[in-house]
């Protein structure tokens, strides 16, 4: 199986070893990717391989195409857990994802009054009033911080000019604990940098931040897809469960995802 995109403004549902049965929506170009990071894991593929579409969906367009879809999943009497915002790349860079979210509520009030709405984002525009006040009208903000290190956040996420992880870290804490955390554990190598998210040290301070920011949820999950970086290896569930235990130990929720199959 190889990295690809999601050609479509609403996919799915699909199962989800995270959330469930869930409804995709994917507010980036339909044939392009477009990431302030550039992750050594993304199921989508590097950014630069897909460049020719920079058209990204309008409030609109995203509206009718996610209420044709509930509609037609509603006469169809299927249920959904979740309306997740993923896709191709980071969600909030729509500039109508205010919007959009509101509209998404609207929606999911009218067809699917028990499905809670997630936006999968790497919180790299939390410090936007706008963006962020969005993300906290949903359910299930999921807000990335792959290492407490930026170093390796450098060689993991390969952020886009300007990132700084300490303003994400100070926006995060507006959320006053209303959101999940979501940490990748993996290890190899990539440009000639070798990375591993179970050294101790770093765990440690992993650790630390996330009892610093008192998350509601945290969710620990390793590789499940191809990857574009290709010497790149899981974390076992044994691995992460050791590292997330003292994290259970002061009460804080943890989810814990191996891969859904054997990786090739």
């Amino acid at each position: 199986m190889s990295t690809g995109l999601y050609e479509a403004i609403v996919f799915g549902p699909i199962i989800s070893r995270r959330l469930g049965h869930s409804l995709g929506v994917n507010l980036l170009p339909q044939h392009g990717k477009w990431c302030n990071f550039n992750c050594i894991y993304c199921e989508c593929g590097w950014n630069e391989e897909h460049t020719e579409d920079k058209t990204l969906p309008d409030a609109a367009a995203v509206k009718a195409a996610l209420e044709h879809k509930l509609q037609s999943l509603k006469e169809a009497g299927e249920s959904i857990d979740t309306i997740t915002f993923s896709g191709n790349g980071e969600p909030t860079l729509n500039p109508h994802f205010p919007e959009i979210i509101d509209n998404t509520i609207e929606l999911r009030n009218s067809y699917f009054p028990n499905a809670v709405i997630s936006v999968l984002s790497n919180a790299t525009r939390i410090h936007i009033k706008e963006v962020r006040e969005a993300l906290m009208k949903v359910n299930n903000p999921i807000l990335k911080i792959d290492s407490p290190d930026p170093a390796v956040v450098d060689a993991i996420n390969k952020p886009a000019e300007g990132y700084s992880l300490e303003r994400v870290i100070e926006n995060m804490r507006l959320f006053k604990g209303n959101f999940i955390l979501q940490t990748m554990f993996l290890k190899g190598e990539c440009d000639g940098t070798a990375i591993d998210c179970t050294n101790p040290e770093l765990c440690r301070r992993w650790r630390e931040l996330a009892l610093s920011l008192r998350p509601r949820m945290i969710m620990m999950y390793t590789l499940d897809r191809e990857t574009p970086a290709k010497n790149l290896s899981i974390v076992t569930i044994e691995e992460m469960e050791e590292i997330a235990a003292p994290l259970r130990k002061e009460g804080m929720e943890i989810q814990i995802k191996g891969p859904s199959r054997v990786r090739r």
